[in-house]
């Protein structure tokens, strides 16, 4: 078995067009039923503000596949710790025989998630939006922007955090990064009111959005809701959507947007929903025009960890990298 640290993985896995390229291909696989993915195990640790999920998938064809446990106990902050964390593990589809650990500490899915945002934009944003609006400060903020400026050429961010502090943070480290204008906002209303593109990264737990904010030409972006009691859109942003796209329609109708949305019955099951491999697999066209109001309700798929572990991997082996494990003994490979 190989073992890659953190630190390789961060200096070698990087979050550029290859990437996105190759999480865009595993939502097209899912589309066309070439991945065998079960639902999401999680475990729900209230009082410390946290939660552990467990999330896999098979593609088929592939010699391996990543069983990962990823965690966000989102109180960390007031420790300096990041909010996510976890590591992944590939198995041979062989042997069943565990091949590699990959100590990423929430790395790959940082990368693997701001893929999709990046994708979810391509398909159904404007093509020439100026101003990108983000609600949340933390890791994810960070790399929703990095990953949006790979496919689109904005001019402008604006953010909006529950912590001014941590907003004006952002704003300045952005800033500097991106050599772009970064805005703090005084509020969500006027963030969404005044941008093109929105990007929710919170674990909120009541709705930040309101519809009667949306305006002709908006994209949203929601990330944040990856369970059934978090929710960043009022549920009737979904239902004013004139394109409501999911990572994948199962999952989302039970932990993200859609799942409120649902529930409220402002959607039901008839309701014009598309996966977001429906658009990448060329099944069906994203934004049809200028004035379009979309909306991409992301809450993380296993494939999307699947094929970024083999990608970490592939780019670990051929650098010749990691520590071996086996037959009792521990070998730095030369």
């Amino acid at each position: 078995m190989l073992i890659f640290t953190e630190q390789e993985l961060k200096q070698y896995v990087k979050l550029n067009l290859e990437a996105i390229t190759i999480v865009e291909d595993g939502f097209t696989k899912l589309a066309k039923k070439e991945v065998e993915m079960p639902p999401i195990m999680r475990v729900d640790v209230h009082d410390q503000n946290g939660e552990v999920d467990v999330k896999t998938a098979y593609v088929k064809g592939k010699e391996m596949f990543a069983i990962k446990v990823s965690s966000g106990f989102f109180n960390n902050y007031k420790l300096g710790l990041p909010s996510g964390n976890g590591l992944m593990m590939l198995i041979s589809t062989q042997t069943g025989i565990p091949q590699a650990i990959l100590l990423d500490n929430g790395y790959l899915t940082e990368v693997r998630t701001a893929a999709a945002g990046a994708i979810a934009a391509q398909y159904l944003s404007r093509g020439n939006i100026e101003t990108v609006g983000v609600i949340g400060a933390g890791s994810q903020a960070r790399f929703q922007v990095r990953a949006l400026k790979l496919v689109r050429d904005f001019k402008k961010i604006i953010v909006y955090a529950r912590s001014t502090n941590r907003a004006q943070e952002y704003a300045e480290d952005m800033a500097a990064e991106l050599g772009i204008e970064v805005q703090v906002a005084e509020s969500a209303e006027q963030l969404v009111r005044n941008s093109d593109l929105v990007i929710t990264t919170t674990p909120a737990k009541a709705p930040i959005i309101k519809a009667e904010w949306l305006h002709p030409g908006l994209h949203i972006t929601a990330m944040g809701s990856d369970a059934e009691f978090k929710q960043e859109l009022e549920a009737e942003v979904l239902a004013r959507a004139d394109k409501l796209v999911c990572d994948t329609k199962a999952q989302c109708s039970r932990l993200g947007e859609l799942h409120h949305a649902l529930e409220s019955g402002v959607l039901t099951d008839e309701s014009s929903i598309i996966e977001l491999g429906q658009l990448t697999s060329k099944e069906l066209n994203g934004r049809d025009n200028d004035e379009q109001i979309t909306v991409c309700d992301l809450t993380g798929t296993g494939v999307q960890d699947t094929v970024i572990a083999l990608f970490a991997y592939n780019e670990m082996v051929k650098r010749n990298l990691g520590l071996t494990v086996g037959n009792e003994t521990l070998a730095l490979k030369n």
